[in-house]
């Protein structure tokens, strides 16, 4: 077993290692860290990682930042085990072209979306239009998106019990904090 073996254990790219772990779906996540990693929400990569592993083994973990990243962000996530996709502005069509690839291409059985943004619904929607289970992963209570929420299969929410079937969320909405900005902008997709 070299170094890497225990980092990939749960990958496809282990090399096609077996374990009773294998016949789980493959969850392939993908984080919006300008929408997610924001200060009013304290969220913690390894709940996001652990939130969809609840669903299946892992076949992908993405990050997506922006150039406003800081490096101690970015190997924090690396770290953590996710692969970092840093974009030179909005991350938001990234995110939405490399989430929709993998379900065409069949890469995984389950989508997972951390996000808030509802921007990610046409492609939550294309990943249940191919047969795919979806989940979205909201960063807290204030941080729900019930349109991402409707469109998944499935949601979960960070800091809190994963929601009954058909029950409203209290929304008053985050404060706009940007992620890792030392102005007042918002860092990110506020919808």
């Amino acid at each position: 077993m070299d170094a890497f073996t225990p980092f990939f254990a749960d990958d496809d790219a282990a090399g096609g290692a077996t374990s009773e772990a294998d016949d789980r779906p493959r969850v392939a996540l993908f984080v919006d860290g300008p929408n997610v990693l924001r200060d009013e929400f304290d969220v913690d990569l390894d709940d996001v990682r652990e939130a969809a592993a609840t669903v299946g083994r892992p076949t992908a973990r993405r990050l997506y930042l922006d150039e406003h990243a800081t490096p101690g962000l970015i190997q924090a996530a690396e770290a953590r085990g996710f692969e970092v996709v840093v974009t030179s502005g909005d991350v938001d069509v990234r995110l939405a072209v490399d989430m929709t690839r993998f379900a065409v291409e069949g890469r995984a059985d389950v989508v997972a979306i951390a996000s808030r943004d509802t921007d990610f619904k046409p492609a939550i929607e294309t990943a249940n239009a191919y047969g795919l289970r979806t989940l979205a992963i909201s960063p807290g209570e204030y941080g729900r998106s019930d349109a991402l929420r409707n469109a998944a299969s499935d949601s979960i929410t960070l800091g809190g019990d994963v929601p009954d079937a058909g029950e409203e969320p209290e929304d008053d909405g985050p404060r706009l904090v940007g992620y890792d900005r030392n102005d007042d902008g918002d860092g990110g997709d506020e919808s």
